[in-house]
């Protein structure tokens, strides 16, 4: 059975990403994908110096998810013109040696209030997780526009082609791992 873990780039409880994440990893359990999301509020800020005298707990929990996960569905807020700290970090703590975050196939798909809902964050992100040599998906891409008015005010889609996108791209994710 295929391992599916999420995260999500926002740490806020009515985060119009966790929403999107939820509803993607829900996908990919319908198509029998064991899941798992966690959640990146206690990872410190990395500090090579914390590294150096060991990964803290949450750290080695994180780490461990991700190493025993087959692929990871990454939903991405934009914050300043590109992908959130919270990303980032997590990302640092993952590229260190031993590499857990290395031979993955990673969807990332995004939403914003904004109108152009995750371009640029998932401009910046893709390369970053290519870079430490991922399967990252090029497509179908995922990027919701004016998420405050595509959720209703108990976190579901209530758009239609978006959740069409959103199965299209689980199901490309699961396919991909498949091969």
């Amino acid at each position: 059975m295929v391992k599916i873990l999420g995260l999500a780039g926002s740490l806020r409880k009515k985060s119009f990403n966790r929403m999107l994440l939820r509803m993607a990893v829900g996908k990919a359990k319908e198509g029998g994908a064991k899941t798992e999301i966690f959640d990146l509020n206690a990872i410190p800020v990395y500090n090579q110096d914390v590294e150096d005298k060991g990964y803290p707990k949450e750290v080695v929990k994180l780490r461990r998810a991700v190493e025993n996960a087959d692929g990871l569905i990454i939903a991405t807020p934009e914050y300043n013109h590109s992908y959130s700290g919270v990303l980032k970090n997590a990302i640092d703590w993952l590229s260190r040696p031993p590499k857990v975050l290395k031979g993955k196939t990673i969807a990332v798909l995004g939403a914003s209030t904004g109108r152009f809902g995750s371009v640029r964050a998932q401009r910046d992100l893709k390369p970053v997780l290519s870079y430490l040599d991922n399967n990252v998906l090029p497509q179908p891409e995922v990027m919701v526009s004016n998420a405050e008015e595509v959720f209703d005010e108990k976190g579901m889609l209530n758009d239609k082609r978006i959740g069409e996108q959103v199965e299209k791209l689980v199901a490309r994710l699961l396919e991909t791992m498949e091969k």
